[in-house]
C-alpha cells in the first residue's frame, strides 16, 4: 500500500492570547509576509522527501483564520489540492465572516473547519480571554453550514473558573444540540507561563474541584453517546464517519510532516521540531531551522503505547511484537497482567487489544506509568 503524506501548517498568529493557552502564538502582524514566504519554501524543500502523496492538511495555531485572505490564498496555492480526503482549518468565530466562509468554500480545498467555542457562556469566555461571544458561536457554525461546509468540529473546555456542573451541562447540551459532526472536549490545565496560571498562583482563580470534574466527565461521555457520537479518543467524539482523519495519525504513529515555527515532524523512527522563534524563522526562510530529536526504542515504545491507549481502538499486541519484538511484548503483558486484575486495563481476546475503559481515561495517568519503559542511565 502506497504510503501518505500528513501535512500540518502552524499558523502563529492570534488576535490576542487566551488565558489559558500555552501554544506558540504571536500577535506581531508584521511577520505575517515573511511568514507565509518562509512556510512555502520550507514546503517546497521537504516535499522532496516525502513519503508519499499528501492526503490531509491540518491548518492549525495559533489562528489560521487571523490571516488576512489574500496571504492566506499565497499559502493555500503552494500546498497540494487534489487527492485529499481530509483539510481543515482552525478558526475562531469571530473571524467567520460571510467574506471569509465565501472564500473557503469557492476557491480553496479546505472541506473541514474546527472551530474553538470552549463555552457558551459569555462571563466564563471573559473569563479565559477569548474574544467572541456564544451568539457569535452559534452565528458561525449556522453560517459554515449555509455555505455548505458539512464536516465541522467544535471545541468545549471544562472546568472553567467559575464554571459549575449546571453550565457546563448546558453549555454541552447547546452544542450537542446544534449537530456539529465532530466535538473536542478538554479538561482545562494551567499551564507553567500562561496568564491563567499566574492568576491561579495570586489567588484570583481557583481549580475546579476533582469530585465535579469528575461529574463533568461522566455527563460528557453519558450526553455524547446518547446523541450517537463515538467517543474515540480520549478529548474526541464524532457522528460515524466523522473521526479525524488528520489527527488520527498522531495516535496511530502514521508518520507526519510539520511546517513553520513551533511545529514537530514524525518520520516514523525520530522527531523534529522547529524551534518557537518566529524572527528566526522567517529570516532563514524555513530553512535549516528543524533540530533532531533522536529517540530510543524504549521512547518510541512509550509514545506507542500512550497514545494507543488514549483511543478507543486501544493498543494491539500484535503491532507491538512487530514493532518491538518478543522481550518488549513479554515485559508488557507482565505489567499488564495486575491492572488486567484490578479492572485498570482490558483485555480483549478477539482483537488482541488492552484497553483502558472509557471511566478511567480521565484518569489515565498513574495506569500509563506503570507499564511505560525507562531507560537504564
Amino acid at each position: 500500500m502506497t504510503q501518505t503524506t500528513k501535512l500540518y501548517i502552524h499558523v502563529p498568529f492570534c488576535h490576542a492570547k487566551c488565558y489559558y493557552c500555552d501554544f506558540y502564538s504571536s500577535p506581531n502582524n508584521k511577520w505575517m509576509e515573511g511568514y507565509v514566504d518562509a512556510v512555502i519554501n520550507e514546503w517546497n524543500r521537504r516535499k522532496l522527501t516525502a513519503p508519499g502523496p499528501v492526503d490531509t492538511i491540518y491548518l492549525g495555531g495559533g489562528t489560521p483564520s487571523s490571516l488576512p485572505l489574500p496571504l492566506l490564498e499565497r499559502l493555500l496555492s503552494a500546498l497540494p489540492s487534489t487527492g485529499l480526503r481530509e483539510f481543515t482549518i482552525e478558526a475562531n468565530p469571530e473571524d467567520v465572516t460571510p467574506e471569509w466562509v465565501r472564500f473557503i468554500t469557492e476557491r480553496t480545498s479546505i472541506n473541514r473547519v474546527s472551530m474553538g467555542f470552549q463555552t457558551f457562556d459569555d462571563k466564563e469566555l471573559a473569563a479565559i480571554g477569548r474574544r467572541h461571544s456564544a451568539a457569535q458561536s452559534l452565528n458561525a457554525l449556522e453560517l459554515l453550514r449555509t455555505h455548505g461546509i458539512s464536516n465541522i468540529s467544535c471545541d468545549l473546555i471544562y472546568g472553567l473558573p467559575g464554571q459549575d456542573l449546571e453550565s457546563w451541562q448546558r453549555s454541552l447540551d447547546t452544542l450537542i444540540g446544534c449537530r456539529p459532526q465532530h466535538i473536542s472536549a478538554y479538561l482545562l490545565s494551567y499551564e507553567p507561563g500562561t496568564r491563567l496560571d499566574v492568576m491561579l498562583a495570586k489567588g484570583k482563580v481557583s481549580e475546579t474541584d476533582e469530585e465535579t470534574v469528575s461529574q463533568m466527565y461522566r455527563y460528557l461521555c453519558v450526553a455524547t453517546a446518547k446523541a450517537g457520537y463515538s467517543h474515540y479518543e480520549i478529548s474526541n467524539f464524532a457522528l460515524p464517519g466523522y473521526e479525524a482523519i488528520h489527527n488520527s495519525s498522531y495516535w496511530d504513529g502514521s508518520p507526519y510532516i510539520g511546517i513553520g515555527p513551533g511545529a514537530h515532524s514524525w518520520d516514523g523512527s525520530n522527531r523534529s521540531a522547529n524551534p518557537s522563534d518566529l524572527k528566526r524563522y522567517v529570516e532563514c526562510r524555513g530553512e535549516g531551522f528543524g533540530v533532531i530529536e533522536e529517540e530510543t526504542d524504549s521512547n518510541r515504545f512509550n509514545d506507542h503505547t500512550i497514545t494507543a491507549l488514549r483511543t478507543s481502538a486501544g493498543l494491539n499486541l500484535g503491532t507491538v511484537m512487530q514493532k518491538f519484538g518478543p522481550d518488549y511484548l513479554s515485559e508488557l503483558k507482565a505489567q499488564a497482567k495486575p491492572l488486567i486484575a484490578s479492572g485498570d486495563l482490558i483485555y480483549v481476546a478477539e482483537t488482541d487489544t488492552l484497553h483502558i475503559p472509557e471511566s478511567k481515561w480521565l484518569v489515565s495517568n498513574p495506569i500509563l506509568l506503570q507499564l511505560i519503559k525507562v531507560d537504564d542511565d
